[in-house]
């Protein structure tokens, strides 16, 4: 058997956006600002032909913004055919200084730069601003600006120092924004978005998770007819609900693989046997590897190596269960949009690979099966909201994300199971607390870090010298930026007090006060 294209790739029947990607850091996000609308919408390459667009047949195009000057030797550029589909277009900064300049416009370094929020004034006489205030606060980050618009170009909006915030085309449906109306920091932009989407693109914001669920069974129903599908199970929310789907589409049909790594958080293991074989009733088989991991991380402290010899044990392992199951004919993979743009894993999609995924292909082939990515143009906030609507429980579909090699890369330094259920034990305390005061939903990721070192500590009339724990929670709302959790004083005193009192081996708590950038959310 050989590799076969993904199920779950089609783009669906109704209204679509697509994204042009000039390599900005809020690309996806855009995406997702049009999908909140409940519109379809996909990331795609900045050069699509117009001849590819007018296949697809969206009902508009964003083009995002970038980190280069349009005019500089080698900056990305579009195909300038897209202006004469007829199909609405909407410039965002690099966007809308790449469409003028392709439209015969100057752009040309500022006189001064904007960066962060600015006062803008606009006009609202206008199908993109209808209903917003005369003035609110905008998100600038532009050194360039456009020239020479009056020929062609009607200017909406205003600041202190970009006379050309906002403009429209005088004949055509282009428009453009020297702001970002996708971030959190410009207010009302995802009214104006919207006024984009539905009152000029016409979308009547009819996509809904519930259909998509619907499309996805019957195209998996018929994809795989009467052959067998295995399912590899991480604990998480994305392979959870891939699983979850797989049994609403053939049942009996799937069996399951649960590798237990050793790197696990407590109670994972229990939760996906009970979930998957008394919940779904699958056939779920359930692999003890603890030893082998630990074996493969021997002696391993920095941080690549851990993953490289966990990737390698997993495929070793996974392989050898799936071979004893009969009749397997397809891996099904718990693939999310966002990885598939990052793994250059879509025809369409953004050029550059930005960094390899494990679950972007890799094992299938080796396996010789063929592939099912059925969540493979969500975001994770969808796959939540899809796996409320099969059914899973919140404490599966809410659970804060997990790395791909556990608890390896939260334990820094040499990986032992004295040292794994240290961290294991200090971990649960922090989740725990954070449920009973309501606190978990309210931020986005939360764990403990076991540190590689020790401290003097003096417990009863006693000298210590043992571990130091730290704690990391985070807010956001893409995790492509983040800032640590402002957790009141006395719950982290209860969690520290709750730690060094029942997990042997530490004798400190410390607390992680670092944003993203220039931190990242994970230690290592």
């Amino acid at each position: 058997m050989t590799p076969a294209p993904a199920a779950g790739s089609a783009i669906p029947s109704q209204d679509t956006i697509l994204v042009l990607d000039f390599g900005s850091q809020t690309a996806q996000l855009i995406a997702r600002r049009v999908r909140d609308q409940q519109v379809f919408c996909q990331l795609v390459r900045h050069d699509l032909s117009a001849a590819r667009i007018r296949e697809i047949n969206p009902k508009g195009l964003i083009l995002s913004g970038g980190p280069a000057s349009c005019y500089a030797p080698g900056a990305p550029q579009l195909d300038p055919g897209i202006f004469d589909l007829g199909i609405p277009i909407l410039g965002i900064c690099y966007g809308m200084q790449v469409s003028c300049r392709a439209l015969g416009c100057e752009v040309k370094p500022g006189k001064s730069r904007e960066f962060g929020h600015t006062e803008m004034h606009c006009d609202t006489d206008n199908a993109l601003f209808k209903g917003l205030p005369k003035s609110f606060t905008t998100w600038m980050s532009h050194g360039d600006r456009v020239e020479n618009l009056d020929t062609q170009f009607v200017v909406l909006a205003k600041t202190s120092d970009c006379p050309n915030a906002a403009i429209r085309h005088r004949e055509k449906p282009i428009y453009g924004l020297q702001f970002h109306p996708e971030v959190s920091h410009t207010q009302h932009g995802e009214h104006l978005l919207g006024n984009f989407i539905r009152n000029i693109c016409g979308c009547d914001g009819t996509w809904k998770i519930s259909s998509f669920i619907e499309q996805q069974i019957t195209e998996i129903r018929e994809r795989v007819g009467k052959r067998r599908v295995i399912c590899g199970l991480s604990g998480g929310v994305d392979s959870s609900v891939t699983a979850a789907l797989l049994y609403q589409s053939i049942g009996s049909q799937l069996t399951c693989i649960f590798v237990d790594n050793g790197l696990l958080r407590k109670g994972e293991r229990e939760q996906v046997e009970y979930e998957f074989s008394e919940h779904f009733k699958t056939d779920l088989h359930v692999v003890d590897a603890a030893d082998r991991f630990l074996d493969a991380l021997a002696g391993v402290s920095e941080p690549q190596a851990k993953r490289k010899a966990i990737g390698k044990t997993f495929i070793d392992v996974f392989k050898d269960e799936a071979r004893q199951i009969d009749d397997a004919h397809f891996l099904a993979q718990g693939t999310l949009y966002p990885d598939v743009i990052e793994s250059g894993g879509n025809p369409d999609g953004p050029s550059a690979t930005i960094k390899y995924h494990h679950n972007v292909g890799g094992l299938p082939a080796e396996l010789g099966f063929e592939l099912i990515e059925p969540l493979r143009m969500l975001f994770k906030d969808e796959v939540r909201r899809m796996g409320q609507e099969l059914g899973l429980p919140d404490g599966l579909i809410w659970r804060h994300p997990f790395p791909g090699p556990g608890l390896a890369v939260r334990c820094l330094g040499e990986i032992t199971k004295a040292r794994l259920d240290t961290l294991r034990e200090a971990d649960a305390v922090f989740t725990e607390e954070l449920h009973e005061t309501g606190t978990y939903r309210k931020v986005q990721q939360a764990f403990a870090v076991l540190l590689p070192l020790q401290t003097v500590g003096v417990m009863g009339d006693a000298r210590t010298y043992e571990d130091v724990i730290a704690l990391r929670s985070v807010d956001t709302d893409n995790f492509m930026t983040a800032d640590w959790s402002k957790l009141p004083y006395d719950l982290l005193q209860r969690v520290s007090t709750k730690i060094i009192n029942s997990v042997r081996g530490v004798n400190r708590v410390v607390y992680d006060i670092s944003s993203k950038p220039p931190s990242t959310i994970e230690w290592e």
